[in-house]
């Protein structure tokens, strides 16, 4: 324990790359297969609608699967748990390479979901496990960019993959990654939970409830979940805005999804570069508000008829940039509230964000207007965002 009362063990080191390699299949494989749908539809005969819950299931499997590994590396440790979840996702991408039908794709696509839930949860938890506070906001910073990153990076590869070689190259591709972090994590992982505990499914409850129960957590993780995640509602809507509003060709739709990656990249940038020279507090205001203001931007300039390619592009970015800057130092304050907990506070992060995420995808679908509808809900994601950050921020005389 340092003087703090952290868990930190400055003489065990594990490979950044490492964990953001295994961080980035569990996101990436969520919208990855996105474009492939019409061709592994057409190829298994299932209807659009059938193919659409293999997206349903992985975002459901990527969100309880996160509840499980947090308690259980706590107790059995970080490195034996991450390669279960890494074999698990490697097992269920060679099923998925070889389904013939919508049944079999379905239930690869769930354990695949929960095998990725893995290395989201305890790439976090490791992070948090051998860095100081300041230093843990820093790294923290890089693997949250990549759960806001993944979804808009993922459909420009996969629409590469299927239109190049057919939706199976999808799998080939993630049997591949697969391979490579299962031998790396086997060969250069050290075991960096050194406060193990005895696993007990009611001792996990407690735990669950002594998290859900502490205002300062459940106001940072209900905070960045609902930053982090308001790019979902324009990821769902830009098919629709970009294609049938502004009328430009569908192959352009994932370019405007990559805007996304730079602004939350920059956001993320900025606050590894200023995290120990600014209070970490002051990000989650700054990049709550700074998204909440482009949401009711877009309102406007909808509303006004004014909206076109560079103000879509211009207001997307500003608002990604304000994700990069307040969920990371959200994260890491999540991370910091139960030392003793910090896989179970990893995976209860988690399972926040991936529902928020969901419920803004769903939330969006409601609306005639696409646009007007993406920044309704982002509007109800950063605002509560915001009162969240306040909930975990107040003095205790506040209380």
């Amino acid at each position: 324990m340092s003087a703090a009362g952290q868990p930190f063990a400055p003489a065990v080191r594990a490979p950044l790359w490492l964990l953001v390699l295994v961080t980035l299949s569990g996101t990436m494989a969520m919208h990855i297969f996105m474009p492939a749908l019409p061709l592994a539809g057409a190829d298994l005969g299932a209807s659009p609608s059938g193919m659409q819950q293999t997206i349903t299931l992985y975002v459901l499997g990527l969100a309880f699967g996160q509840l499980i590994y947090g308690p259980i590396s706590d107790t059995i440790g970080r490195r034996p748990t991450l390669l279960a979840g890494l074999g698990l996702y490697f097992a269920a991408s060679v099923f998925a390479l070889f389904a013939t039908s919508l049944e079999w794709l379905l239930a690869a696509r769930l354990v695949q979901a929960l095998g990725g839930a893995a290395g989201i949860t305890l790439g976090r938890s490791i992070v948090r496990d051998i860095s100081t506070p300041e230093r843990a906001t820093k790294d923290l910073a890089l693997l949250n960019l990549l759960t806001l990153v993944g979804p808009g990076l993922s459909p420009i590869v996969g629409s590469f993959l299927a239109d190049s070689f057919g939706w199976r190259a999808v799998y080939v591709f993630l049997v591949s990654i697969a391979s490579v972090m299962v031998l790396c994590a086997w060969k250069l992982l050290p075991e960096t939970n050194l406060n193990r505990a005895s696993l007990a499914f009611g001792t996990i409850a407690k735990d669950y409830a002594r998290l859900v129960s502490n205002r300062r957590f459940v106001g940072f993780a209900v905070g960045g979940a609902c930053s982090s995640t308001a790019l979902y509602p324009y990821l769902a809507s830009a098919p629709y805005i970009v294609h049938e509003q502004l009328h430009l060709p569908i192959s352009h739709i994932g370019w405007f999804a990559a805007v996304t990656i730079v602004g939350a990249s920059m956001g993320s940038a900025l606050t590894r570069r200023l995290v120990g020279r600014i209070k970490v507090e002051r990000f989650l205001y700054a990049g709550a508000g700074l998204s909440l203001t482009m949401a009711c931007l877009l309102l406007i300039v909808q509303s006004l008829g004014w909206l076109n390619i560079p103000w879509l592009i211009a207001i997307t970015f500003t608002l990604t940039v304000g994700c990069g800057l307040s969920s990371p130092a959200a994260l890491s304050r999540a991370l910091s509230v139960a030392p003793g907990l910090i896989g179970s506070a990893a995976g209860l992060y988690g399972f926040g964000q991936m529902g928020a995420g969901a419920i803004g995808t769903m939330l969006v679908g409601y609306g005639a207007d696409p646009a007007i509808s993406c920044g309704v809900v982002q509007v109800f994601l950063t605002v509560s965002a915001l009162l969240a950050f306040r909930l975990a921020t107040l003095p205790k005389k506040e209380e």
